[in-house]
């Protein structure tokens, strides 16, 4: 067999909890703050504080190899660390302990819109987008219409890209690294912005980019997508890794890991935001008419309230509430401005609630998320935060219902015939 394209060898990455930035009052502060770094990397390298109290390990034992045309999907639930190895091995950040080798050229789209310039134009930061990624002009130029056409914003090419929607944002970034022929593509779950066209356009060019010969690592919750794509996975728990594992084993290992952890907490549950931050959600409540907390009838009312707080900053806000099937694809949304156009600024506590009069799924175990958003994009999300299963009921009034694997809803209809 080949040398590996990525070799991963007891990658850790540690951080040391309450250690603040020093704020500085005059320039000479600073100055002296710089000249001092190098020395204190090396008293810190010295020490010995990896096992010390205030010491959180992201990531640790990491160890995994990827060969050349292969597509590693990096599964976990939220705070596992993918992230962060993918930090790591994009370069960004430096690990504490272990070694990561990857030959060749690596694109990576960790977050929507990297490395782009926000006062440039589309057309500016392709350019910009692609000198990052190490090309050179000749490359850039020859891409350029491809790159244009798929990401389709040929409309707003010449527009500041700070104007564009999240969406215009990740259709080009998207564009830019997957057809600047990268050795390594690196994407971690931006392709959740985009809406289901253009997701399925970008994993079919992912699919062209493996046909060539590279490599893809590829970071989702959507398990269909990680099954049809992936030609093996790697699940992340806790900052540890599983051993190399085929698509369908690593999707089952996901779903039993993900069910919810109904022993810790809401308010200390893990959770992604935009940046480091107090929990927004605290506590989630469903009231159903079945006596139990998390169970509805098919067709049944059910209400979601939601205790919130340590919000006060947010502005011009929106609240959802998602609703996904055991493979991660969510089938339900309500949201505050779709469902009630109002949206709102923040507050140091507040109660949200969400009342579904008539829930049309099939019967069957489905999980509840949560995730608050301003006009920017997610502030914070938590997947899994509950179960609600729903039982069967007699609501098209033929004492039957449509099987789990013919659909997700149930509707009536009324059929006739006629000779």
């Amino acid at each position: 067999m080949s040398a590996p394209v990525i070799s991963v060898e007891g990658i850790g990455k540690a951080y040391r909890i309450g250690t603040a930035t020093p704020t500085h009052t005059s320039f000479g502060e600073h100055v002296i703050e710089l000249l001092k770094t190098p020395l204190k990397r090396l008293r810190m390298k010295s020490e010995d504080w990896s096992d010390s109290e205030d010491t959180y390990w992201a990531i640790r034992n990491i160890d995994f190899k990827v060969y050349q045309g292969e597509v590693c999907g990096i599964i976990g639930r939220n705070g596992a660390g993918k992230s962060t190895l993918l930090k790591v091995l994009s370069r960004i950040t430096e690990p504490t302990e272990g070694l990561a080798r990857v030959r060749g050229r690596v694109a990576s789209l960790l977050e929507v819109g990297t490395g782009f310039h926000p006062e440039l134009s589309g057309r500016e930061n392709i350019y910009l987008n692609g000198a990052i990624l190490g090309m050179t002009k000749a490359e850039i130029k020859r891409k350029f219409d491809e790159i244009v056409e798929f990401s389709e914003i040929g409309k707003f090419l010449d527009t500041p890209v700070k104007r564009y929607s999240s969406g215009m944002y990740v259709r080009l970034a998207f564009s830019v690294a997957a057809h600047l022929e990268p050795e390594v593509l690196i994407v971690d779950e931006v392709l959740a912005v985009g809406d289901a066209s253009f997701q399925k356009k970008c994993l079919g060019k992912m699919g062209d980019v493996v046909k060539e010969g590279r490599t893809v690592l590829f970071v989702s919750h959507n398990m269909d997508a990680v099954a049809t794509l992936c030609t093996h996975c790697i699940l992340i728990d806790r900052g540890r890794a599983s051993e190399r594992l085929t698509s369908d084993e690593g999707v089952k290992r996901y779903t039993a890991l993900a069910n919810v952890d109904e022993g810790v907490p809401l308010k200390d549950r893990p959770r992604k935001q935009n940046h480091k931050r107090p929990h927004i959600f605290q506590n989630l409540t469903m009231h159903t008419n079945s006596g139990h907390r998390n169970i509805v009838e098919c067709g049944g009312e059910v209400t979601f309230e939601i205790e919130a707080q340590d919000f006060e900053e947010l502005r011009d806000a929106t609240c959802g509430v998602a609703i996904h099937n055991d493979r991660g694809n969510r089938i339900l949304f309500f949201h505050t401005r779709y469902h009630s156009g109002f949206t709102f600024d923040g507050e140091k506590k507040a109660t949200f609630k969400c009342r579904v009069p008539n829930l049309p799924l099939i019967p069957g175990s489905y999980y509840v998320e949560l995730v608050m958003s301003d006009g920017y994009g997610i502030i914070e999300q938590i997947d899994r935060v509950d179960r609600l299963d729903v039982t069967p009921a007699n609501i098209l009034g033929t004492g039957m219902l449509p099987k789990k694997h013919q659909g997700f809803f149930v509707l009536p209809a009324h059929w006739t015939k006629e000779t």
